[in-house]
């Protein structure tokens, strides 16, 4: 039977270090969106400038997150807009869920 959904639990996907103390999990992925989870060690930054072709957002699960002087702390949604650029870091630790637009 065809279905309209796709589901899975967070513990069933294989996590990858980014960097050290940097655990990425791809979630579920369509022709217009790919889902992520990120949980970053305290004192970590993402190794690069993460740049947009289209739209990122995220959710604070826990933790807090350092854009630029920018502190977004547990229940933060945040949205950048293609072409934007960000290294996100942390000093308390944080778990990110999030999604990219895709463009084309």
């Amino acid at each position: 039977m065809e279905t309209d959904r796709q589901a899975l639990h967070i513990d069933d996907v294989e996590p990858v270090e980014v960097a050290p103390g940097i655990i990425r999990r791809r979630l579920t992925a369509t022709g217009l969106a790919r889902g992520w989870l990120i949980d970053f060690a305290p004192g970590t930054q993402w190794p690069e400038v993460d740049v947009h072709e289209g739209e990122e957002r995220y959710y604070v699960l826990s933790g807090e997150v350092i854009e630029g002087e920018t502190r977004y702390r547990e229940g933060s949604y945040v949205v950048f807009a293609a072409g934007s650029r960000h290294q996100p870091r942390t000093e308390t630790g944080a778990r990110m869920l999030g999604i990219n637009l895709l463009v084309g």
